[in-house]
């Protein structure tokens, strides 16, 4: 397929002209025109740019790319050391970051609710990113974290009360610990995002709503991964989801 060809897919598919994002989504850095073979994951790190070009991809598709605004421009360090590897091999990086997390079928927080078996009823937060709804059958804040833990293979930090009743939930996958007010608000008996910060405990022993922080990787593998999915079976490309262990 042709490299212009798939960004214009990718960015129309994503909606990529709605969102103010930190950082550019599309087609973030240049290689060969052709592609046949694709290699996905959650971060455009060393580890998965050398997976790459293990498996002789022509592109690498992530949800965090490169280029975010308030970085430090220069390109030197690591960062050379990433970018180098890189255009040595003329591979090309495709990088999709709020619109992954919004779309509603192939998105992070989609996937999140279909995996976990969750009914998705509205939006909110910035951009409409965050999402609520209900849970598949009234819960417990501890069972939910059971649940979490088992499908997506770790271990989430429960703050609040473990027997709390859980009938409505907030969900947004990465770094959404601050919307949860905005989820408090909304009613919600539990709020998921990936990860937590000082003030989210006391929000959480203060209103009674049970925080779960899941891991901002754990939270993000669906989304590039269902995108990955879609395109092998829309188009003749081999794509392959690599996941680069995070514990964060």
């Amino acid at each position: 397929m042709n490299r212009d060809e798939l960004a214009r897919y990718l960015d129309e598919t994503l909606e990529t002209t709605r969102f103010r994002d930190y950082c550019p989504n599309g087609l973030q850095v240049e290689g060969r025109p052709e592609v046949r073979r694709v290699v996905a994951g959650v971060t455009a790190s060393r580890a998965l740019i050398e997976a790459a070009v293990a498996r002789q991809a022509d592109a690498l598709l992530v949800h965090h790319g490169w280029f975010w605004k308030g970085e430090d421009g220069r390109i030197t360090g690591l960062r050379r050391q990433r970018i180098g590897a890189l255009l040595a091999q003329d591979i090309n990086l495709f990088a999709y970051h709020l619109p992954l997390d919004a779309h509603p079928e192939l998105g992070n927080n989609a996937q999140l609710a279909a995996r976990l078996g969750w009914t998705p009823e509205g939006r909110f937060g910035e951009q409409d990113i965050g999402w609520f709804g209900r849970v598949a059958a009234p819960t417990r804040a501890g069972e939910l974290a059971t649940r979490i833990a088992a499908g997506l293979g770790r271990e989430p930090l429960l703050i609040g009360d473990a027997g709390r009743p859980v009938t409505r939930i907030g969900w947004c996958s990465g770094g959404a610990q601050g919307w949860f007010e905005q989820a408090i608000a909304l009613g919600v008996d539990a709020y998921v995002s990936g990860e937590i910060s000082e003030q989210t405990v006391h929000l959480a022993r203060e209103s009674g709503v049970a925080y779960l922080a899941a891991g901002h990787h754990a939270t993000e593998r669906g989304g590039v991964a269902a995108l990955a999915a879609h395109l092998s079976e829309r188009f003749e490309l081999e794509c392959e989801f690599v996941d680069i262990d995070n514990p964060v």
